[in-house]
């Protein structure tokens, strides 16, 4: 059976609640026929709990922009305007030129497109054991985090939520929680670093890096990014 390629749907700016909505809706209704989507998304100003969060981490100042409760993984993270994010509508137990994916290779390839990403714009991206996401790899601001992941992964290998970079933000939202669990993790946006970069060119720079990795046989690590 041949499956369309992932397509690739711009939202432009969208509410949080009815994009959720959405993707639940999407992955409820799609067959094992439906071609994978990838949405990209601005958000007005928003925090979103992972199922197990602790609200707790909603720190001073967080009363001030809603809260909504989500079923991904992970903790409080902020959605804001600047930000480039992308949700994947994915189905893993699908055989594509790489082969299926399990969950731990998805991430993998998800972090890697980001890196890829951050790399064309001369920064440098790593992963830290135990912490999903992507974090500053030298220099002051080593450590800050930049991007972030929260997925669900449903029992039929079909995935919705994804994954955030921040490109250039009113990053104050983040120290009213203790980002992804983590208190006082400094999180950095791409303008802080030195990189004026259009939104528009990074959203699809990254999700066109996504179905590359995610659809293509070819090496995870590879770097071809071109901007």
């Amino acid at each position: 059976m041949s499956i369309a390629p992932a397509l690739i749907r711009h939202l432009g700016q969208a509410e949080y609640e009815p994009t959720f909505a959405a993707m639940r809706a999407f992955t409820d209704a799609r067959t094992p026929e439906t071609p994978d989507e990838l949405w990209i998304v601005e958000h007005p100003p928003v925090f979103t709990l992972g199922l197990g969060a602790d609200r707790g981490h909603l720190l001073a100042g967080a009363a001030a922009i809603p809260v909504v409760q989500t079923d991904r993984g992970g903790e409080v993270t902020y959605h804001g305007p600047g930000q480039v994010v992308i949700y994947l509508m994915m189905d893993l137990r699908r055989n594509k030129p790489g082969g299926k994916l399990y969950a731990r290779q998805f991430v993998y390839k998800i972090e890697q497109a980001i890196i890829n990403v951050l790399q064309a714009y001369n920064l440098g991206g790593e992963r830290v054991e135990g912490a999903p996401g992507i974090y500053i790899a030298a220099g002051p601001k080593k450590g800050a985090k930049i991007a972030a992941l929260g997925l669900k992964v449903r029992g039929n290998g079909c995935t919705y939520h994804g994954v955030s970079l921040n490109v250039g933000m009113d990053l104050a939202p983040f120290t009213w929680i203790n980002p992804c669990g983590y208190s006082g993790l400094e999180t950095i946006d791409m303008r802080s670093m030195g990189v004026e970069a259009p939104l528009a060119d990074v959203q699809l720079a990254l999700a066109n890096e996504l179905v590359r990795l995610l659809e293509a046989a070819v090496p995870a690590e590879e770097t071809t990014v071109s901007i």
